[in-house]
């Protein structure tokens, strides 16, 4: 009897010390629920959209490619450098990172044959920690009929180049005489050995390595359909600091060329009302990324704005250029006081850019699509 109480003690307190933590774990499950379905309802609209099979994700790497150094397999990550647009709004934001490997490679060869690297891609993470299985490929291998049309149109170029050279050394060397006397068999000679150097150098040139590096701008073809949800607009809107009485607007955001060839420059628009009690110039803005790193205004630009002094109760609209590391990186044109420096107003140029018209956004996008040759420049003249 004894030990039959004993046995109904010890289990009338194991139920009693077990059901307050099982009430806590369903307690505990509901509250994450209720979270995520509140997150989920603050992020997407509830409507879903299909990214098609042969879409475009433009992305950046986030280390260097080159057919000379990387290996097939090795792995690598990106990052979606433009927002992917379904008929409803934003399936895919900048910023989400994809992950790649290296499918193929093949390296440069003579007769001006160049190196390629394709690259495959299986996975998105998108800013809010979701993982998208996706199906995508981009190659810089030309098509065999395109590439051999260039490399005979370039190797005429050398040839003809190599003639016209050696006519003129001819010239050079022998005499307008020593032309006229020979009926001009002087210059046909010396263009013919002008043309067989000329054509040398086309058979021994070696065609260009591949060099792909963080800021570059790559194309993914997606290979496989599917059905994503759709952001709403205000869920994506960068974070921003706002200073009485400064009202700053950024009406335009344009891509642009330095003075050196680069695609370095990000130019802005920007109309200014400062009926605050701060005195600004353009020399106390700059752009700021999203590493923190400080870029000021380029002298290369329109510097109207960069010189010029706002009293309060000023208004001013004009351009202002910034050269920076990487386009594609978010930005915020920031402003500091002039006596401790520190930040008084950070005005999202991603979120501006939401807005800027698309014939900008059209133009931002061919000039980046010129700049993607992926070309390592060697010497035509380096010989193995």
């Amino acid at each position: 009897m004894k030990k039959i109480i004993s046995l109904l003690l010890i289990y009338l307190l194991t139920i009693t010390a077990i059901a307050p933590v099982k009430a806590d774990l369903i307690r505990g499950y509901a509250e994450k629920s209720d979270e995520y379905r509140q997150m989920k309802e603050e992020l997407f609209t509830g409507k879903e959209e299909t990214l098609d099979k042969n879409d475009i994700i433009n992305m950046t790497v986030s280390q260097v490619l080159d057919s000379n150094i990387s290996i097939e397999g090795d792995e690598f990550f990106a990052e979606v450098t433009t927002d992917v647009f379904g008929n409803k709004g934003i399936i895919i934001p900048k910023g989400t990172i994809a992950h790649g490997k290296i499918l193929e490679k093949t390296e440069a060869k003579r007769l001006g044959r160049p190196a390629s690297i394709s690259l495959d891609f299986d996975y998105l993470v998108t800013p809010d920690g979701r993982e998208i299985p996706i199906e995508g490929r981009m190659s810089t291998k030309m098509h065999p009929v395109v590439q051999t049309a260039k490399i005979a149109a370039q190797d005429v170029g050398y040839t003809v180049v190599g003639g016209a050279v050696g006519g003129f050394m001819a010239l050079n060397w022998l005499g307008i005489e020593a032309a006229i006397a020979s009926q001009g068999y002087t210059l046909a000679g010396g263009a013919a050995v002008g043309g067989a150097i000329g054509l040398g150098m086309a058979l021994i040139r070696k065609g260009s390595d591949v060099l792909i590096a963080p800021g570059d701008e790559i194309r993914i073809k997606v290979n496989k359909s599917v059905s994503l949800p759709v952001y709403r607009s205000e869920a994506l809107m960068q974070h921003e600091l706002f200073y009485p009485g400064l009202e700053v607007q950024i009406t335009s955001v344009e891509h642009e060329k330095d003075p050196f060839g680069e695609l370095n420059t990000i130019t802005l628009t920007i109309l200014i009302s400062n009926m605050s009690d701060k005195v600004f110039s353009g020399l106390d803005m700059a752009l700021v990324n999203d590493y923190n790193a400080i870029f000021r205004p380029s002298v290369f630009g329109d510097t109207r704005i960069l010189f010029k002094q706002l009293n309060p109760g000023d208004k001013a609209i004009g351009k202002i250029s910034f050269a920076v590391d990487n386009i594609h990186r978010n930005f915020w044109l920031t402003f500091y006081d002039k006596r401790t420096k520190t930040p008084l107003a950070k005005i999202s140029v991603d979120n501006a850019y939401k807005n800027v018209s698309k014939k900008v956004k059209k133009h931002n996008e061919k000039v980046r699509l010129k700049n993607t040759n992926f070309k390592k420049e060697e010497s035509i003249f380096d010989i193995e």
